[in-house]
This record gives structure tokens, C-alpha cells and sequence, in this order.
């Protein structure tokens, strides 16, 4: 943080040797950045033709103007051309701004507002203050000023401020100001620490240099002296409120300036830092052995990168966005030069050094505020210190400050297997470790080798740190960040910090992996019996809790190459597992489980339950109970490490019933799965609960619909359906509609229920009401009854990804009610509301579609793979329909940007679609269909 250098305010007629810093501490020229001689030139032209203060007021800014826009522009394409020169790059907006204000001062103080006998009370100093002060600015950022004065302020001093405010004003720059006397400075700092941080990096600019420096000695003696504890009290009380609101380091768009492991914590130790020792770089920290000189040239590698990516992110969007949303994640990964990589975009390699820089802040905090702490710690009351018993340690080992620490360390790397002990100490006596450790780890992971990796006590307290003491993710993430982990399993090294570039994940891939670590740990505790009672209960009946941890830690360990990750990660396993100690039988059983890990997700969300052929199909892939129960608790830790809003009860719902008809089936055999019998059992069930109806109508309801209506939907849809049906028979009118929206909070969605006469066409009219009023479709069953009635049965959700509000379902019916009477026109109406919102546009998803004739018995399942929006399910429904497909049931499982639209469908006749030219027909008109809906909703 090497401050910039101090533009010299007189104009350069009034210095004609008056030159800046160096030029190499500017990304171009500094004549390329503001021509000071050119300037003055301009404004003595333009002067001379000025008949009062407002012409030159406005001469002023039009020089400016010109001068500014040059500047920028010059600073701009230098960046274009260097783009990771951000040091060099902050610096020169720094000096183009020294040189506005200085300029603007000097006008207003000498031309507009000449005093020729100035008074003591009518000094003026300029200071830049906060981010400005510290030297370093982005494209965008703020120009913060103090007009400091000795007395209250006169007439005179605030005429020359406001006239330099509208100049500054009038070129467009986000001016930050405050007019204080010393005593103002001194009396505010004390109160607001926001403040006292922004004038801890007050720099001088113009004016009184004399009041200035008063300024400075005062704050330094009267103000920071003594209470340097309490000042870092405060930085770190408003970091972890920071961090609370912009969430975890991990987070897939995260904010370049305030998020966690971003620019304001590498701020944050500068201020701390030039609050107790007065440093002016980060570099003097290394003397005081705060850092090694190591630790201090990975603090600029950071910060140069993370003010690479903030300048870029403004110049991209013209304005002060720190958000490294989607879309421009993609903008300035080209802009800085990143290129695609085998099986990975050129933005997801970009987004992993982005990934591994803010862990390396994350890193350097922890070091510094230790050292701080160590060096500031009060003492413990007397009393305290007597009674309270530390954590006994075992040998070798020593407590600093209440965190573990190596008691010598050269006899520590005298056993490379230390590396791991010191976290297995650290899991045992529940302890922090000391960054002096972390620090001596750090520097010796060359000692983990072949050798090591292979050691048995290695390999036992690798598995311990898992599976013994009940809190894995506290070791896993800490020997992720220092670089054990992957030293040990050097097959993870590729996943650190990886980011999948798409909006269903919400972490990285080795975040991923230890937050599905993180949920098995916390089933297993019991925690979370009442939102997963089968995954719970799995776990109380007892499985091999080391084959279920080791496949969860390897589950992704392929992601981000060409092949299928799945594939790869199986071989991957199969080497890796018995490495680690695993037995034959456990090493085949994790390697089953890393290739198939996708699978019950894939049945579960992508296929009918209902239909036998998939839990048959599915059976036949786990073969055993014991694979079933393993691979149910890792597909539920699985979706629920994708992030914190993607489980929800449809996802358990549908995993549940999926785990209960594959046991029934593997218990009792596959006859078990016939619809005959499952429709036996619904009949029975129905007429229970309507057992008020007469055995008349009982008989007509039960005998109207075809087998796969009693199978593919439950017992309270059934009774809904039937009372429908009944009452537009009772109606006697052959073109009403029944439409009925309830929620179904077993499955977080609304159930809406149609039924009405049938005639084609509907499903789809249906799939373009639904879209018109905002709902996402997450799954549909359309039944065609005997005696010429249609019920169809949709699952929706709103925006958020929850059943309507019950307030809304009126409204939503009567809407649905307009649509389907062809009162409002879907295809028009949806024109305007099928739109790809602007930071979802960088996705690429390419469609792929898939007809499928073996999963199901009766059905042809195509299956649409594809960039999700609004209006997509109608348009696809719409085509089939035109084609004459009669579709039976839809599947919609939705990731993100992604979907995938399942659909059971038969020809006109009730055929399957067996022949390729009728397939490659409909795949052309669906993908058709896709391309122009594209086209409009990007437009």
C-alpha cells in the first residue's frame, strides 16, 4: 500500500520544474494522465476572455473536463493492455484526482475568490480522506475531502469550498466532504470509529500545510494513543458483521470489496496496523515480524489481484459495482486474459485463482490479529487465572492464548506424521490452532510424501479426523486452507477452489465437498431427525460410516475435466481408497458409489416413480438394501451441500418414496411392483375415505380411469379428482372446467388440479396458463379417464421456489380461468414476460434431447436437457401437441439455469415412438421450438 505521490497544486507557470513521482509508479505517462502545462495554458487562454466569476467557473470545468476525460482514457487502455497492473493502475486515478482537486483549489482560492491579506482564522487545508487518502482508487471510487480549518469556518473559506465542490461536482465525480476544525476532527473520532478510520489515512493536499500537519501530530496523541485496544475491537466487531451480511468466502458471487476474504479485510489490517504502529506499507510489518517476508508477498499478490478484479468490474460497468455477479464474471475473466482449458471455461479458472486469493486473505488475518492479540492481551483476573484449568495437551504440544501451539519446532518435523497429529490434538482438546503452527505446516508440506501417505498411523488419524471426534469439518477446512489436504490426497489439489459456473452450485467444489461432510456429521449427531427422518434412521441402524465418509470426501473429485465426472471419480476411488486403508469390500463399495453417486438424485427428479419400470430399473442397479441405504444418505448430503435454499420437501418426498418401493422390491421381489396390485390397494383406499358416497358413484369413479392414473397420484389428489369429476357431471354442461389450487406442503408446492372434457391440446394450455401467472412447474400428470374426461395434476411454486401464498390462489385461479376460455391468448401474452434476466445471460447450456423406450413399459420418455425460462414448458408442450403426442405425465427438475423436462408420452395411436425418422422429426421441431424461444426471451 505505497502511497501515491502528492500532485504539486501550483500551476506548472508558477513551477516550470515541478514534475510528479516517478513514472513508474503509473500505469502510462503522467502528461498521458493530466498535461499540468497544457492545463494551465487552457484556463490562462480561457481566463483572459472571462468578464465574471461564473464564466470561469464554467471555463474551469470545461478544461477539466477535457482533461479528465483524456486522463481516463489514457489510464483505461494502459489497464487494457496490462490488466493485472492494479497497483500502478490505482495509483494514476489517485494522481488524476490530486491534480482535479489541486486545480479546483487553486482557482477557487486565487481567481475566483482572491484574499490579499489572508487572517489568521481564514487558513484552509485540503485533506483526502478514506480510501482517497490512503492513495489507492479504483475507476469508480469516491474522492473523500476534509476542509480542515483553525476556528470555526468564515465567509470567505466557505465561498472558496463551495465553488471547488460545484467545479468538482460538475465533472461528475462522487465527492465525500466535511468541513472541521481540529477540535471537530478529535471530538467526532472519538464518537464513530467510521470516522477515526477515515482520518487515520488523511493525506495532505493543499492549502495550509502548517494546519495539516497540527492535524496529524494531535490525532496521533490525543486521539489514537491508548486505545489501540479498543480500536481493534471495533475493526473486528464490524469485519464479522460484514461477513455475517455478505456471506461465506465460497459463495459464488461474491463482493470483490466487502465480502469475506476481500479487499476491506486486507484494509482492515492496514488500518489496525497504522493504528498501533504508524506504518505507512505493509512492508514495515515485516520487520516488526508481524510477517514473514513470504506472508507479506502473498498479501500483495492478493491485493493486486483483488484490485485488478474491482477496476476491471467498474471500468465493465461504468459505475462503483463490487459484485462479481455471473455476467460479469465472464466479462472480466476475457478482459484479464483468461482462456478456456480442457473441460473448463475459461471464467471457472478465473473464479478458482479468484477462490484461492481470498483464502489466502482469509489466512493472513488470522496470522496478523494472533500476533496482534498475543502482543495486546490483558491479563486474565487474578482469581480467573488461579481456578480456571486449561485443556491438558499431550506432549510436544503447548496452549498460547488458549490455542494450541507446537512446544519445539524442530523436534515436531523430526516425524512427518506430526502434520496430521497437530489436528487430531486440535479435534481432541477442542482447541483452535495457533497460527505460529498453522505457519510451521504451511512451510513444510514437502514433508508429506509417498512415504507418509502411506504410513499406517498417517492413514489412521486421516480417517480418525473424520470419523472419531464428531466435528470433521472443523479439520478438514482448516487442512484444506494450509494445504494438507491436498498434499496428503493429491487428487484433490485440482478441486480447490473450483467453481462450477452455473446457478444451482452455490460453493465451491471442495466447500461442496465438505459441506456434504458437514451434513453426515450432523445426521449423525441426531441433529436433523425431523427434517431427515429416513436418512436419520439409516444411520441408527448402523453402515459403514468410513466407506460413507471416504465416498462423500471423493464424490467430485473428477469435476472440471472432459470426461464424465462420475466415470473418472470412480477410477479416481479406486486407487485412492485403498491407499487411505480401506479394505477390498469397502474400496469396491466406495468406487460404486462415487460412479453411481448421481444416480437415485437422477431417478428421483428426472423419471416417474409411480411407473414400475423405474424403481424396477433402479433395483436392478443397487442390488442390495445395504447399497441403497448408503447411497440414499449420500445423494441426501449431497443436494444438501449444494446450498443452503436447495433441499426442500419435494426433493424428500421424492427420495423417500423412491428408497421405500426399491426396498419393498429388493425385499419382497420385483412381482411386487405391478400396477395391478398398487391399484387394488389405491381403490380401496379411495373408497375409505369417501365413504360417504353412494356404491353407485363409488363404482363409477373407480371404474372410469386407466391403471396409471391410481398409481401416479395419492390418495388426497385421488379424492380431489373424484369430487371434480362428480360435480361437472352434476353440472350438465359439457364446457366446464374444474380448477382447484390447495397447498400440498408435504411437497413445499401447490397442488393445482384441472379437470374438464378432453380434447387436445389442454396439457399444453395448461403448461401457458401457469407460465402467464408466474408459477414453475415442478412436476405434472395429465390422465385421460374412459367415459371422455381429462384430469391433469400440476405442482407448483413460485418465484422463490415455495407453494403460493394461500392469499394469491383467487387471483391465480380466475387468471388460469381467462387462459384456458381463450379469453388472454398465452402465446402473445407470454411475449413480454419470457425474458433471461441481464446476469443470467453468461450461461451456456447446451440442449440435448433424449428418447428413451426403456423406462418405461408403455411410455416413450423424451427427455429434454436445457436452458431454463419462463415460457419454455409451453412452448415444448405446444410443439409435442401440434405433432399429435399425446403426453401422459411431465417431470421438470430444475438446476439452476438448467432443466431438464422428462415427458411420457404416445403417439395418436397409444404407440411408443420406436421409429428414428419419427424421432429425429420431433427432435427437430423441439429443438426449433427452443432456438426461436431463446431468440425472444434474450431480445
Amino acid at each position: 500500500m505505497t502511497l501515491p505521490h502528492k500532485a504539486s497544486l501550483a500551476p506548472a507557470s508558477d513551477q516550470p520544474g515541478a514534475s510528479p513521482a516517478s513514472e513508474s509508479l503509473f500505469i502510462c505517462p503522467a502528461k498521458d494522465i493530466f498535461d499540468s502545462a497544457g492545463v494551465n495554458d487552457a484556463l490562462a487562454l480561457a481566463f483572459e476572455s472571462c468578464p465574471d466569476n461564473s464564466k470561469m467557473r464554467a471555463e474551469t470545468v470545461r478544461v477539466l473536463r477535457d482533461a479528465q476525460k483524456a486522463g481516463r482514457a489514457a489510464i483505461a487502455e494502459a489497464f487494457g493492455k496490462q490488466p493485472f497492473e492494479a497497483r500502478a493502475l490505482t495509483r494514476s486515478y489517485t494522481y488524476l484526482a490530486d491534480q482535479l482537486v489541486g486545480t479546483a483549489m487553486q482557482v477557487s482560492s486565487t481567481r475566483l475568490h482572491p484574499l490579499a491579506t489572508p487572517t489568521q482564522g481564514e487558513k484552509i487545508a485540503v485533506l483526502a480522506v478514506g480510501g482517497y487518502g490512503r492513495g489507492e482508487m479504483a475507476p469508480s471510487s469516491d474522492v473523500d475531502l476534509l476542509f480542515l480549518t483553525p476556528y470555526k469556518i468564515t465567509a470567505w473559506a466557505e465561498s472558496v469550498i463551495e465553488s471547488m465542490l460545484y467545479i468538482l461536482w460538475d465533472l461528475r465525480l462522487k465527492v465525500g466532504h466535511s468541513s472541521r476544525t481540529i477540535k471537530d476532527c478529535l471530538r467526532l473520532g472519538a464518537e464513530d470509529f467510521t470516522i477515526r478510520t477515515a482520518m487515520l489515512e488523511q493525506r495532505y493536499l493543499a492549502g495550509d500545510k502548517a494546519l495539516a500537519d497540527e492535524l496529524d501530530q494531535r490525532l496521533k496523541s490525543e486521539l489514537f494513543k491508548g486505545t489501540e485496544r479498543e480500536f481493534i475491537e471495533a475493526k473486528l466487531k464490524e469485519r464479522d458483521e460484514r461477513h455475517l451480511k455478505q456471506g461465506e468466502r465460497y459463495m459464488v458471487e461474491p463482493n470483490v470489496k466487502e465480502g469475506k476474504g476481500g479487499l476491506r479485510d486486507l484494509q482492515s489490517l492496514y488500518w489496525i496496523a497504522k493504528y498501533i504502529y504508524g506504518v505507512q506499507d505493509v512492508a514495515e510489518l515485516v520487520p516488526l515480524g508481524l510477517f514473514t517476508p513470504e506472508e507479506f508477498e502473498t498479501f500483495v499478490q492478493a491485493e493486486e489481484f483483488l484490485w485488478a478484479v474491482r477496476s476491471h468490474l467498474h471500468l465493465v460497468t461504468g459505475r462503483a459495482t463490487e459484485q462479481l455477479t455471473f455476467d460479469m464474471q465472464v466479462e472480466v475473466a476475457a478482459r484479464m486474459g483468461y482462456e478456456d482449458r480442457a473441460g473448463r471455461r475459461a471464467v471457472e479458472v478465473f473464479m478458482q485463482r479468484y477462490f484461492r486469493e481470498a483464502t489466502c486473505v482469509g489466512e493472513l488475518t488470522r496470522i496478523f490479529l494472533t500476533k496482534l492479540e498475543a502482543l495486546h492481551m490483558k491479563g486474565a483476573p487474578l482469581l480467573e487465572r488461579i481456578f480456571r484449568r486449561g485443556p491438558r495437551v499431550k506432549a510436544g504440544y503447548k496452549v498460547v492464548h488458549g490455542r494450541l501451539d507446537v512446544a519445539d519446532p524442530q523436534t515436531f518435523l523430526l516425524d512427518k506424521v506430526n502434520l496430521l497429529r497437530l489436528f487430531e490434538e486440535g479435534l481432541r482438546t477442542g482447541m483452535l490452532i495457533h497460527p505460529d503452527a498453522m505457519r510451521l505446516v504451511s512451510a513444510n508440506l514437502h514433508l508429506i510424501d509417498d512415504e507418509m501417505r502411506n504410513d499406517k498411523e498417517a492413514k489412521r488419524i486421516f480417517l480418525d479426523l473424520m470419523l472419531k471426534h464428531g466435528n470433521p469439518e472443523r479439520a478438514l477446512r482448516r487442512m484444506n486452507e494450509l494445504g494438507v489436504l491436498s498434499a496428503f490426497l493429491p487428487e484433490f489439489e485440482h478441486i480447490v477452489a473450483m467453481m462450477q459456473f452455473n446457478m444451482y452450485h452455490s460453493y465451491t467444489v471442495d466447500e461442496h465437498t465438505i459441506q456434504c461432510i458437514v451434513n453426515l456429521a450432523q445426521i449423525e449427531r441426531g441433529e436433523l431427525v425431523e427434517s431427515l427422518p429416513l436418512a436419520s434412521s439409516i444411520l441408527e441402524r448402523g453402515v459403514n460410516r468410513k466407506v460413507l465418509y471416504v465416498a462423500l470426501l471423493l464424490h467430485d473429485i473428477a469435476k472440471g475435466r472432459p470426461e464424465d465426472h462420475s466415470i473418472l471419480g470412480a477410477q479416481v476411488a479406486r486407487k485412492v481408497a485403498p491407499r487411505l486403508g480401506l479394505s477390498k469390500s469397502e474400496s469396491e463399495t466406495v468406487e460404486w458409489l462415487v460412479r453411481y453417486h448421481l444416480l437415485m438424485s437422477d431417478m428421483a427428479q428426472k423419471r416417474d416413480i409411480s411407473d414400475p419400470r423405474t424403481v424396477r430399473d433402479f433395483a436392478k442397479a443397487v442390488q442390495t438394501v445395504k447399497r441403497l441405504d448408503l447411497l440414499t444418505v449420500l445423494t441426501v448430503c449431497d443436494i444438501r451441500g449444494v446450498g443452503p435454499n436447495t433441499w426442500n420437501n419435494w426433493k424428500a418426498t421424492l427420495l423417500r418414496a423412491l428408497h421405500a418401493e426399491t426396498k419393498r422390491a429388493l425385499e419382497t421381489g420385483m412381482e411386487d411392483l405391478n400396477r395391478a396390485n398398487r391399484g387394488a390397494e389405491a381403490k380401496k383406499a379411495l373408497r375409505t375415505e369417501l365413504a360417504g358416497w353412494s356404491k353407485t358413484d363409488l363404482k363409477a369413479e373407480t371404474v372410469r380411469h386407466y391403471d396409471p392414473y391410481w398409481q401416479g397420484l395419492n390418495l388426497a389428489t385421488h379424492v380431489e379428482f373424484a369430487e371434480m369429476l362428480r360435480a361437472l357431471e352434476q353440472s350438465g354442461d359439457p364446457g366446464a372446467m374444474e380448477i382447484r389450487l390447495e397447498p400440498d406442503e408435504d411437497r413445499d408446492a401447490t397442488r393445482a388440479c384441472f379437470a374438464m372434457g378432453d380434447h387436445p391440446g389442454i396439457f399444453a394450455r395448461i403448461a401457458g396458463a401457469l407460465a402467464l401467472v408466474g408459477a414453475n412447474v415442478v412436476d405434472a400428470r395429465s390422465y385421460t379417464t374412459k367415459d371422455g374426461y381429462v384430469t391433469d395434476a400440476f405442482w407448483i411454486q413460485d418465484a422463490d421456489g415455495r407453494p403460493f401464498e394461500a392469499t394469491r390462489l383467487p387471483r391465480l385461479t380466475q387468471m388460469i380461468h381467462k387462459t384456458l376460455r381463450g379469453e388472454v391468448v398465452a402465446k402473445e401474452a407470454l411475449k413480454s414476460r419470457d425474458k433471461i434476466k441481464k446476469r443470467e445471460r453468461a450461461f451456456n447450456v447446451p440442449t440435448h434431447i433424449i428418447f428413451d423406450n426403456e423406462g418405461s413399459e408403455i411410455y416413450t420418455i423424451i427427455e429434454v436437457d436445457t436452458r431454463d425460462r419462463p415460457g419454455l414448458l409451453y412452448d415444448l408442450t405446444r410443439t409435442l401437441a401440434a405433432a399429435n403426442v399425446y403426453i401422459a405425465n411431465a417431470v421438470i427438475a430444475t438446476y439452476g439455469e438448467q432443466v431438464v423436462d422428462a415427458f411420457y408420452v404416445k403417439d395418436m395411436f397409444g404407440l411408443k415412438y420406436h421409429s428414428e425418422s419419427k424421432q429425429r422429426g420431433l427432435e427437430a421441431k423441439l429443438r426449433t421450438a427452443i432456438t426461436e424461444g431463446a431468440e425472444r426471451a434474450a431480445s
